[in-house]
């Protein structure tokens, strides 16, 4: 695959390089090449400037170079040359500049304390390292002294101060007491910058004995304690316990109560004060107040903002923390401390210095021999640094001279250098706050062209992608570099190239026809060297069906597709990805081919999945996202509020919705007073409720609960409110489906449903039944019953209407007055049949009864209609008598006729009428006689067609079975069917209706007929029924027909028809299989059997064959 080796100036290289450049040279980190190149050296790692070592270890002052030829190193101290050999304490490590002062072997530390430099040297120059400066930590121990108790006034402000010794580095303060517990910080009591404890107001609980001060010195590991302080706090109470004590009765006594306090500061003091920062650290500016609340501070500057983003406060606001401060953040900062009694405030002037900072340090430059350059040294600071220019470490003042060098300020200008002029040179920019200082050599060489790059690289790229072919290179003077195609190639030129500096041949777009070898050439006034490489071109990797965006829901399973299309020279793998992380190492993630499948989907599988295909050349991805719905979660946090009688809130907290919002809430409610245990609807609210008003109901004692639905369904019933008991009431309602029957002629039924314990608004349900009989009685008969749902009134007069109310009533008093319903005491069967029964018969098997209602008086109850029993006598046109089924016809309501269908043409009937009410049904009337008249008779019950001769077929029949009055004749019809099951002319026949049998003569021979057989009454013609039969075929010709059938050779040739047949049938298979054709049609027609062909044309006729055969078909 091709690997970048440059890219346009503008981008940052991905090619290392052992200098950097102002002119025209750079050298590649070659191994090759710089065993071979002489180049001045170059530090390349040493010590901080300020070096602070731990006194009880070695001291290992770092200094390493590079260089060719490899350079040697040297020390100065304290501005002399540090003899090493001299002291034995004192190595330097092989090949390296880095010292190691023995400590632990004798050495003292403080002996090494000063400042050192290093100086790596060789035959092109010498480089030197920062000043370093070795001091060794400290540590001292806290001065004994003798603390005096604090004794303190509730409400004053105090400070504990800890003056910690003074170390290398400054030592990290803390507070704590006996038990090495940090002491509680807060607004009130802080620790300052100078590590003292503030405290802006004491309390009695501030009283202790030990307020110990800390000291950390982290580069020794070691910490110091001061000694404990004691402070009490004296409480006003005991003050005036105190005085109370050793004054008189007569004295004024009495110690002021604990007064508030405005705020004053207790650091820092005075109204303004100053502060110094340098650019780049850590801004920290502080006050501390006392006063009595307790102040509270703010920070602001005068003239502007605090910068954003790198503002902080720290210390509960008491300090403002500013981080990598610059010169715009100079101004006055104003702190102001607060409380209800009034404020104070100080300003802080800040002023940021700046130690010397780069703007352009000097790079190494690399010539040849003839040419120019410059190095130029640039920084600032405030105040603005000086700039000095030394030559392999000596003041340049002072260096050899170099006619080919010019310096002028913070630029050295060379002009026509030739290999003399090679040299280190140092640049050093100071203030009063620092300085700095860098090494840059001038190397001048002169050297033919090398092309770095491998002979013969092979380079492949995805097709439309740029394609960079490298040329590295090494030349003084500078190559010039040229590009071709092919052996015979000309010259690269054009848009569609694009030629790098150090080398490299871009085509911005490579296409198939960019495939092939390419020669790279470097010339210089010293020479000229040439490299081929070579360019593949690969179709692109393609995901041509993508994973797509899904919704499952839990517990189900989800599979998402990825299949790719690739170059077969290049070997894909697919990685799956979730959340551009790995899958979870879970089993119920199977990845297969095309595609990632998912098993009983939980809610932590949501994401984004993305499958990603690598190539040794490309890369492609497709992303799509698994959303996971389930049920919403139960809510939770039920709260009741606003309790009243009737009515209560409801609130709660929503579950997780599960990606699929919440609908709509359903509020259930449990009785605990009537219904433990049973939950009932309340009502329901939409989902972006979560709070509503109940109505209720007296003495219930309730609980709620909460669902949430979503369209995946309903979640669980969240956890049951607190309970709420209402005050009993009257009843809100009396009972429903109040009714009044009586079960006996002489009695009063009256039932009603009784009312739910939730209905009854209070303990003591019962009920008031009151009745009194409609338009008879004024007064209302009453009584109270239990709380059952029936009462009985007896000794009512038959089927008379009562009103009726029942009321319900509980302890508390009776429900709103009830509405009335119409009840009946209990129903007798009728007294009287209904009179005047006439019959209409419309047709044979229609007929309609007309009959008188009676009067209602003599119902004796709620009359439900009318019944007409009904039912056949005999036939009138067998006169023979049978089982009698009666028929029954009931007609709602007070209906006077109806009709009877069904009936039996030509019979007598027998009907009757009874009235009929809720207790059964009256007395018949006298039965009616009425007659139906003739009808068309049934099909006769058989057709029979025997004796077939060559000419006749003999019929038999039976009678219908209901003739439906007098027969009068039987019609025969047929018609003979030729071969084409075509109907010949129809022939119709009248027998007399007493015959049962008859002959058909002068038929055709082996003809088929078709025969219509039905009865006749005067009525008409009743339905028929049909047969098919044959007539036989003539004698000799059937026997003639038999022989030739039985005769051997008729027989033995059709066994060689059949054989020959067969033979036939292979040649034909076998021609063409070989491509050929044989005309089977053509062999059968000239080989085929007279004898089988038919006897008599078919012309249509109907043929006489002699062979009898019998068809029956069932009638229609």
């Amino acid at each position: 695959m091709m690997k970048k080796k440059s890219i346009p100036a503008s981008k940052p290289s991905l090619m290392l390089f052992l200098c950097q450049i102002v002119s025209a040279l750079d050298v590649p980190l070659d191994s090759k090449l710089l065993e071979e190149l002489s180049q001045p050296p170059t530090i390349t790692q040493q010590s901080p400037k300020d070096y602070i070592v731990d006194p009880r270890e070695n001291i290992v002052i770092q200094c390493e170079a590079k260089g060719k030829p490899p350079p040697s190193f040297s020390w100065t101290r304290n501005g002399t040359h540090f003899d090493i050999d001299k002291d034995a304490q004192v190595t330097m490590k092989p090949n390296s500049g880095t010292l190691v002062i023995n400590i632990m072997n004798g050495g003292k530390a403080e002996a090494y304390e000063g400042v050192y430099q290093c100086t790596a040297r060789n035959e092109r120059g010498a480089a030197i390292s920062n000043n370093i400066v070795i001091r060794p930590s400290r540590s001292p121990l806290w001065t004994k002294e003798k603390l005096e108790p604090n004794h303190v006034r509730e409400g004053d402000s105090l400070v504990l101060h800890c003056r910690p010794p003074v170390g290398l580095p400054p030592p990290i303060i803390f507070w704590m007491d006996n038990a090495f517990q940090r002491l509680p910080q807060s607004e009130r009591v802080s620790q300052g910058l100078n590590g003292d404890l503030y405290f802006s107001n004491v309390q009695p609980e501030d009283t202790r004995e030990d307020y110990i001060c800390y000291a950390r010195f982290n580069h020794t590991q070691t910490i110091q304690q001061k000694q404990p302080i004691s402070v009490k706090v004296v409480s006003m109470d005991s003050l005036n316990d105190t005085i109370a004590a050793n004054l008189s009765d007569t004295d004024i006594y009495g110690a002021k109560p604990v007064t508030e306090r405005q705020p004053v500061l207790l650091t820092p003091t005075g109204s303004t004060s100053t502060k110094v920062e340098l650019r780049g650290n850590v801004l920290l500016l502080e006050c501390i107040a006392a006063g009595l609340p307790t102040p509270v501070i703010r920070w602001t500057k005068e003239g502007g903002e605090l910068p954003a983003n790198r503002t902080f406060f720290e210390n509960f606001k008491k300090t403002l923390k500013i981080i990598d401060v610059s010169e715009a953040d100079s101004g006055n900062y104003k702190c102001t401390a607060r409380n209800v009694l009034g404020s104070v405030h100080h300003v802080i002037s800040v002023t940021v210095k700046a130690a010397p900072y780069w703007i352009t340090a000097p790079r190494n430059l690399v010539l040849s021999p003839g040419e120019d350059g410059t190095l130029i040294c640039r920084a600032n600071g405030n105040p603005k640094p000086s700039i000095s220019w030394l030559a392999n470490g000596v003041p340049i003042a002072i260096a050899p001279e170099d006619p080919s060098r010019k310096v002028d300020g913070d630029t050295i200008i060379f002009s026509h250098v030739q290999e003399r002029s090679s040299a280190v040179y140092q640049c050093n920019a100071s203030n009063e706050y620092g300085y700095l200082l860098a090494n840059a050599f001038v190397n001048v060489l002169a050297e033919p062209p090398r092309i770095l790059t491998p002979a013969n690289k092979l380079y492949q790229v995805i097709a439309d992608s740029p394609a960079l072919l490298d040329c590295a290179y090494f030349g003084s003077p500078k190559p010039e570099i040229e590009w071709f195609k092919g052996a015979k190639g000309s010259i690269l030129r054009g848009n569609e190239y694009i030629f790098h500096d150090n080398g490299t041949l871009e085509i911005p777009v490579a296409q198939k026809d960019s495939t092939g070898t390419y020669t790279c050439v470097a010339r210089n006034e010293l020479g000229k060297i040439q490299n081929e490489v070579h360019l593949e071109i690969k179709d692109p990797t393609m995901i041509i069906k993508q994973p797509e965006y899904t919704v499952v829901q839990r517990y189900s399973q989800v599979s998402f597709e990825c299949i790719i299309k690739h170059d077969s020279t290049l070997l894909p793998t697919v990685v799956w990805l979730k959340d551009n992380d790995e899958l979870p190492d879970d089993e119920r993630f199977l990845v297969g081919k095309d595609n990632l499948t998912i098993m009983n989907v939980t809610d932590k599988d949501d994401g984004t999945y993305t499958c990603v295909v690598n190539t040794t050349l490309d890369s492609v991805s497709a992303s799509a996202v698994l959303t996971v719905v389930a049920r919403p979660n139960p809510p939770f946090d039920l709260e009741l509020t606003g309790q009243l009688e009737r009515s209560i809130d409801l609130s709660w907290t929503p579950g997780d919705e599960n990606n699929s919002p919440i609908t709509n809430f359903v509020i259930e409610y449990e009785d605990g007073l009537h219904e433990p245990g049973v939950w009932h609807y309340q009502t329901e609210v939409p989902g972006t409720q979560t709070t509503v008003q109940l109505k209720l109901s007296p003495y219930v004692n309730y609980s709620f609960r909460v669902i949430a639905v979503n369209k995946i369904g309903r979640s669980q019933p969240s956890e049951p409110s607190q309970q709420y008991l209402t005050k009993s009431a009257n009843p809100d309602e009396n009972p429903a489906n109040v009714q009044g029957i009586g079960s006996e002629p002489d009695n009063l039924v009256i039932t009603w449903e009784s009312l739910t314990g939730f209905q009854s608004n209070g303990p003591g349900l019962q009920y008031k039944v009151s009745w009194r009989q409609k338009d008879v009685d004024d007064e209302w008969t009453s009584v109270i019953v239990a709380n059952v749902s029936k009462y009985i009134v007896s000794g009512t007069p038959t089927f008379v209407p009562y009103e009726i109310k029942v009321q319900a009533l509980n302890d508390l008093g009776y429900a709103p007055e009830p509405s009335e319903v119409i009840g009946h005491s209990g129903e007798d069967l009728p007294m009287v049949a209904p009179g005047n029964v006439q019959v209409h018969v419309i047709n044979s098997t229609l007929a309609k009864v007309h009959w008188d209602p009676v009067p209602l008086k003599t119902v004796r109850g709620h009359l439900q209609g009318y019944k007409v029993y009904y039912w056949k006598v005999q036939s009138l046109s067998r006169r023979s008598r049978r089982h009698v089924e009666k028929k029954i016809l009931t007609f709602r309501g007070n209906k006077t006729f109806g009709m009877l269908p069904g009936l039996e043409p030509y019979s007598s009937y027998k009907l009757n009428v009874r009235v009929v009410n809720g207790k059964g049904e009256g007395p018949a009337s006298p039965d009616k006689v009425f007659k139906t008249p003739e009808g068309v008779p049934s099909s006769p019950s058989f057709l029979k067609i025997t004796n077939p001769t060559l000419d006749s077929l003999t019929l038999e029949w039976g009678s219908p079975t209901h003739p439906n009055g007098v027969l009068t004749s039987y019609i025969l019809k047929f018609q003979p069917i030729n071969n084409t099951h075509e109907l010949g002319p129809l022939v119709e026949i009248r027998i007399p209706a007493n015959e049962s049998t008859l002959i058909l003569k002068n038929l055709n021979y082996s003809t088929r007929y078709k025969f219509y057989f039905n009865a006749q009454t005067s009525v008409g013609s009743g339905s028929q029924i049909t047969e098919e039969a044959v007539t036989i075929m003539d004698e000799a010709m059937a026997s003639r027909q038999v022989d030739i059938a039985t005769q051997g050779w008729f027989i033995g040739l059709m066994c060689a028809v059949a054989l020959l047949i067969l033979i036939l049938l292979i040649v034909c298979f076998i021609r063409r299989n070989k491509g050929g054709k044989y005309p089977v049609k053509e062999k059968e027609d000239a080989h085929a059997d007279p004898e089988i062909q038919p006897m008599k044309e078919d012309d249509g006729t109907f043929g006489e064959y002699r062979l009898f055969s019998f068809v029956s078909s069932a009638p229609f």
